[in-house]
């Protein structure tokens, strides 16, 4: 249940500010929020990630379906049942699924958080963007530094499951 509300509340809240974008800017529009550090900008990504494959629309919305369902049947694979990693699951479909709505709805992605240092601008993003990149993140640290509520039931798992060679033996 988690997975699923995290994933529409992200979705959702992509939607609502990028439809906030769209109704008070023009393309290329921007309002500097922290001038020579952030603004506020309306920008139409046709492309994947930092705008890379520009104009492969097609293609974009296809591999955004596929890594749904992907991450959906095959999480078992590479995700536990902890709570970190169902934020994680839900946040990256929430995002996923945000810019696929873009996609099909519109043909490109709208990104508006522009940070820069001076002239020195990081690629536009959005709530969709933020929510994938932190749970990529959220993923590695899960791995890198394993909590010990996931240690613990692994532990638990193991003790409870009766050893191979034991079994078999008594079963003789």
């Amino acid at each position: 249940m988690l997975v699923l509300c995290l994933s529409f509340s992200i979705a959702l809240i992509d939607q609502a500010t990028k439809l906030l974008i769209c109704a008070n800017f023009f393309r290329g529009d921007d309002i500097p929020v922290f001038p020579g550090f952030y603004d506020l900008r309306y920008i139409q990504n046709t492309g994947a990630a930092w705008g890379m494959l520009s104009g492969f629309n097609r293609w974009l919305v296809l591999l955004s379906v596929v890594m749904v369902i992907v991450i959906i049947k095959l999480r078992r694979y590479f995700l536990s049942s902890t709570p970190v990693h169902r934020v994680v699951m839900g946040m990256m479909i929430g995002g996923i699924v945000g810019n696929l709505i873009d996609r099909l709805k519109l043909g490109y992605v709208v990104d508006f958080l522009d940070f820069h240092w001076h002239e020195h601008p990081f690629p536009a993003f959005n709530v969709a963007d933020s929510a994938i990149c932190i749970s990529v993140g959220l993923y590695i640290l899960s791995q890198i530094f394993p909590g010990t509520s996931e240690s613990k039931t692994a532990a638990a798992e193991t003790k409870a499951q009766p050893d191979s060679s034991t079994s078999t033996a008594q079963g003789k």
